[in-house]
């Protein structure tokens, strides 16, 4: 029996040292390309050493233990070999997540990969900021499954003994024949070297949008209009709504006071906010109350809810009873179903494509005030939930 080949597979190998963002890259480009309908998948090596051997001394990861170091070498094997199996089972884009550091190490990787006709794309996470390397490991080793119990400064001493063991071996890539991209200080500068074809092309859009400084995002949906079934109709606030507008400031600027009582003062904590929201009236009088208050608020087009086409206006009831063919579409695919001249979820998502790269790039607090379709489509894309997006259609208005 003749094998299937996937040609258009795309392996993502992830090089560099500990605490460096590798596994940050890899989560969030998974989480994206997931998001564009790319089968996706992300493969660590440290979750995958982890389940099968639970802790290991920094003495696993000292280059003088060969012994140690072949162990952890047929763990990246094992791994390696689970993500070629998925990818040769249908999968898009496998991304491994590990050190990779040597340039033999690479090498084998890559002729592995390319026997099984396999696309290459290794990303270097470089960092020379040591201010960057210990807000790293304090964000994120701390709570490692690996340190489960550990006082705060000792995971920091031992992790960084880890790094000091990788350091002794670590080779920059600098073989020009490999597509390959450097990812300096997490986004601070880019080197792209021969990557081709659309799916590269989309990793390299990505990674010139992302950062690793840690931020809040809240959601809110707009007040009530004075015709809120209406979406043709840009109907201003209603009483309520102005009601609304006034209590959803204060309450936002209460818990942000509070949460910032909690927290040491420091430049990573002390985080201006800014609001986002659509160019409706309802809209931009919710974000008026803020901007009252010297906050800014920025205004973006695409932020304006699902389009429902014919049925505006409509009740349930009467949709049910007007368009019995499209309800039918509906339930069978309520993603992709879009009523005459109407906007299906799959359209609200590409068009949601702008504001999500500026919300990876976007580095203050943000408060987006919206329509709850706008919210859901950006709550699945944060929580990687794509396929959840029309879990619950609900009211368009």
């Amino acid at each position: 029996m003749t094998a299937t080949i996937n040609t258009n597979a795309l392996a993502i190998i992830t090089v560099g040292l500990p605490a460096r963002g590798k596994t940050h890259v890899s989560r969030s480009l998974c989480r994206y390309m997931k998001w564009l309908g790319v089968s996706s998948k992300v493969y660590s090596v440290s979750s995958y050493r982890r389940e099968r051997m639970g802790f290991i001394p920094n003495e696993m990861f000292d280059p003088a233990n060969t012994d140690a170091y072949d162990r952890r070498l047929k763990m990246a094997d094992e791994c390696l070999g689970e993500m070629i199996d998925w990818l040769q089972k249908g999968g898009q884009v496998g991304i491994f997540d590990g050190n990779n550091n040597t340039e033999i190490r690479r090498t084998q990787i890559h002729q592995r990969l390319s026997a099984e006709n396999i696309n290459t794309l290794f990303i270097e996470s470089i960092c020379d900021d040591d201010e960057v390397v210990l807000s790293n490991i304090r964000l994120v080793k701390v709570s490692s499954p690996d340190y489960v119990g550990w006082d705060p400064e000792e995971v920091i001493k031992d992790y960084t003994h880890r790094i000091r063991n990788c350091e002794l071996h670590y080779n920059t890539i600098t073989d020009l024949t490999l597509p390959f991209v450097k990812l300096l200080n997490v986004g601070e500068r880019l080197i792209v070297n021969n990557v081709r074809g659309y799916l590269q092309s989309r990793v390299v859009y990505f990674l010139m949008n992302i950062h690793n400084r840690p931020r809040t995002i809240y959601f809110a949906r707009a007040g009530q209009s004075i015709l809120p079934e209406s979406f043709k109709i840009d109907g201003e606030l209603s009483p309520e709504g102005q009601l609304y507008a006034e209590r959803l400031k204060n309450f936002v600027l209460a818990y942000r006071a509070q949460n910032k009582l909690r927290q040491p003062v420091d430049h990573e904590t002390e985080r201006p906010l800014v609001v986002w929201t659509s160019n409706r009236k309802k809209s931009k009088q919710t974000a008026d109350a803020f901007a009252k208050e010297g906050i800014p608020v920025r205004y973006h087009s695409v932020l304006h809810e699902l389009n429902p086409g014919v049925v505006d206006g409509s009740t349930k009831e009467e949709i049910k009873s007007r368009y019995p063919e499209e309800m039918i579409s509906l339930r069978e695919n309520p993603y992709r179903h879009r009523f005459p001249r109407a906007e299906s979820y799959h359209d609200l998502a590409n068009r949601l494509e702008s504001i999500i790269m500026e919300l990876e790039r976007e580095k203050n607090d943000v408060l987006i005030i919206a329509h709850d379709s706008i919210l859901r489509c950006l709550y699945a894309y944060l929580f990687d939930r794509p396929d959840n997006v029309s879990e619950k259609r609900g009211d368009r208005h």
